[in-house]
């Protein structure tokens, strides 16, 4: 997609704010970590009152399971909010867990592996009209190895990505997006329904279609009080590999349950949040969440629901733009029972 030449200025107008810190976090999958952590913030004008808020955030982090994440991505908003370009780099080695594929993974069958991978993501959208964008996406994949145990889940269910392989896949989107911030809003709605299809003809190893809907909703309530709720729908169809798979749980939706947990073509998730000020820089937060996987789409039933519940505190790093620390204590039940402490940069969603 090609950016108009009025929306790229020679220069930025001193609306840039880079906040850098060091970093300990944790998670379920990564028990604690530490590293390093940035945030920069910028507008191309400052007095375009209707552009929301470029942001880029950098991370790295090694955890106390030898996990080494360095990872950037952001959003820019060029003047006017005609072009956003998401996007998102990423180098991971990550010994990780696999439990089977599916609704049928109890926690017995539990294996440890490992892998690297290089990961990029673009989506470059086009304001159609207001609040509605069209766009394009790419995204590339390269697992450099898979080191698991030979005649394992992993051979026994012939997984397919088990070995290393890359892939590379090209799609459309359509967005509706009226949220009155990128870090946390408290008004608005976001719709996004995009595919992204991967074949030999852009370099894959792997033929297959992702399919993605997410739906968001924030009401701002009594003095600043928000509920925030989202509903998000992945789906695939064709060959699809071990690291495209649809991962249920993490410190994004439904926390409590290990990213990973279960892992299928296909998943439904609803998730919400009630987001409550406290004093000074200080939040509260409650959430709950409802969610299922399955090989098929007539999995996605209300047989085997898995739940997660939780709450936790926010410290306003940036109180203008809304960054916040997020402290999280989620717990999952349903078809395999767990909790988890979680210390993050941003909102959920």
């Amino acid at each position: 997609m090609k950016l108009p030449r009025e929306a790229v200025p020679n220069q930025l107008v001193k609306t840039r704010n880079t906040l850098l810190l060091p970093l300990i976090a944790r998670s379920i999958e990564t028990d604690w970590s530490v590293g390093l952590a940035g945030s920069f913030t910028f507008q191309f004008n400052r007095h375009d009152t209707i552009t929301r808020t470029s942001n880029a955030q950098m991370l790295a982090l090694y955890s106390l399971r030898k996990q080494f994440i360095a990872a950037i991505n952001g959003t820019t908003y060029f003047p006017g909010e005609r072009v956003i370009l998401n996007y998102q780099l990423s180098y991971s080695h990550f010994p990780d867990k696999f439990w089977g594929l599916g609704k049928d993974a109890p926690d017995s069958q539990e294996e440890a592996y490992t892998f690297q991978q290089y990961y990029i993501y673009l989506h470059a959208q086009r304001k159609l009209r207001e609040r509605i964008f069209v766009g394009i996406l790419y995204e590339y994949q390269r697992l450099l190895d898979v080191d698991y145990l030979p005649g394992g889940l992993f051979d026994q269910l012939a997984v397919p990505g088990r070995s290393p392989y890359h892939v590379s896949g090209g799609g459309l989107s359509i967005t509706y997006d009226s949220r009155n911030n990128a870090f946390a809003p408290d008004k608005g709605g976001f719709l996004q329904v995009y595919f992204n299809t991967f074949s030999p003809i852009l370099g894959s190893n792997f033929r297959y279609t992702n399919y993605v809907v997410d739906f968001r909703r924030f009401i701002q309530l009594y003095r600043q009080q928000v509920f925030a709720i989202q509903a998000y729908g992945f789906f695939n169809s064709g060959d699809t590999p071990l690291r495209s798979l649809a991962s249920f749980g993490g410190s994004n939706s439904m926390r409590g349950f290990y990213d990973g947990r279960f892992r299928s073509k296909n998943q439904v998730v609803v998730q919400a949040e009630y987001r409550v000020p406290i004093i000074w820089r200080l939040g509260a937060v409650g959430f709950a969440g409802v969610g299922n996987v399955g090989n098929h789409l007539f999995d996605l039933n209300f047989q085997d629901l898995n739940y997660s519940y939780g709450g936790g505190l926010r410290l306003a790093l940036n109180r203008k733009e809304r960054l916040n620390l997020r402290v999280d204590y989620g717990w999952g039940i349903g078809q395999s029972h767990s909790h988890g402490l979680y210390f993050q940069l941003g909102e959920a969603f």
